[in-house]
């Protein structure tokens, strides 16, 4: 049977973070019951029920600014239409002021059973110049609260190289966050996007360098991996068994389907995705989509996403092209950004931090 992910965007956020470049609009009641209709609706359109379903990912904006009742509609709704596994991954963001107890307890009887934290930092400082809402110890009583509730999978987002940023306050952080019952973390250096109020003089003055980052980027692997972390691709660190199963169907190439306004698919040969345009996915009776690729996961594709990944690219799977890769892998051996076994390439702790270029230069140099 053929197996597939569900990603749901839900574009509503209480407060836009003044980073972010991800489509969303703040939060409305009656533009929000609309787009949940708008989104059962295309469930019903993708309708397959010879497809299981193994992961279902709800992003945002702030999903759990919706209320439990119409998340477990949407999950009632994909069983209805598909196969959805019985241990399905199933998924959903959370900003930390929208997890009260009584919230994270409908949530886990909704189905839902891994939770994504947007904490950022446990430094109230850092915070602040995040621009996010809730404090160290709102973030930290959130994860406690969900533990209480029933969760096993917890995530949370961390991230590094911010302006001021030193080793003491990232290495409160890890250890405050490792220290509680968290089994993932999802860890992003600070990326100044070009449409966002961030992208100004005096906040690019202020950012850290790239030998600065790249300790900070070290530090932190170093860190997780010590208090059980590992490193399973460029961003993201689990505990053994813990590793989001959704997003490695992106790394791997394998298929999904997005609903929800700027969503993305890789679905059938196609990959495709919806106008970032709320009333247009409201109004429409099946989301509007542009096709941006009509063959995806071809040789580049599928090595870059490989290469993400702490297991590496395989050379058997992109034969054609393995005389081509392994004429550049002694100097990046000689470099220490790789390792290789005959058969199989992978980055090391340094050359994730220069992933990019490494990445780059194996496939289209």
């Amino acid at each position: 049977m053929n197996t597939l992910g569900i990603y749901i965007h839900v574009p509503f956020c209480g407060k836009k973070c003044s980073y972010c470049d991800f489509y969303s609009v703040c939060y409305n009641k009656m533009q929000a019951d609309c787009y949940c209709e708008a989104v059962l609706r295309n469930i019903r359109h993708y309708a397959d029920k010879n497809t299981l379903v193994d992961t279902v990912y709800f992003g945002g904006g702030t999903p759990t600014l919706l209320t439990a009742e119409q998340i477990t509609a949407f999950i009632d709704e994909i069983r209805k239409c598909f196969n959805l596994s019985e241990d399905a991954e199933i998924t959903i963001e959370a900003n930390p002021n929208t997890l009260k107890p009584e919230k994270l307890y409908n949530l886990r009887k909704s189905g839902i059973n891994r939770l994504s934290i947007g904490v950022q930092s446990m430094n109230n400082d850092e915070l602040k110049f995040l621009g996010r809402t809730h404090t160290s110890e709102r973030a930290g009583k959130a994860v406690n609260d969900a533990i209480d509730a029933g969760f096993e999978n917890i995530s949370c987002d961390l991230m590094i190289a911010l302006p001021n940023q030193s080793a003491d306050s990232l290495a409160y952080s890890i250890n405050t966050l490792t220290d509680m019952q968290i089994q993932h973390i999802s860890a992003y250096i600070l990326k100044i996007e070009e449409n966002t109020p961030f992208n100004c003089k005096k906040i690019l003055d202020i950012m850290p360098d790239d030998d600065k980052t790249a300790d900070l980027y070290l530090q932190m692997t170093d860190m997780l991996n010590k208090k059980g972390f590992l490193q399973y691709e460029v961003s993201n660190f689990s505990k053994a068994g813990f590793e989001s199963r959704h997003n490695c169907r992106y790394w791997k190439c394998l298929d999904y389907i997005g609903i929800g306004t700027s969503a993305h698919s890789c679905y059938k040969g196609k990959r495709f995705a919806v106008e970032p345009d709320l009333q247009a996915f409201i109004n429409s009776p099946v989301q509007p989509v542009v096709i941006t690729d009509d063959s995806p996961c071809g040789f580049e594709e599928f090595a870059m996403l490989r290469l993400r990944l702490a297991e590496g690219l395989n050379l058997n799977d992109v034969e054609l092209h393995r005389k081509s890769i392994e004429k550049k892998i002694p100097p990046l051996i000689k470099a220490g950004y790789i390792k290789y076994n005959g058969e199989n390439i992978s980055l090391t702790e340094k050359g994730f931090v220069m992933s990019n270029s490494v990445i780059e230069y194996i496939i289209f140099s």
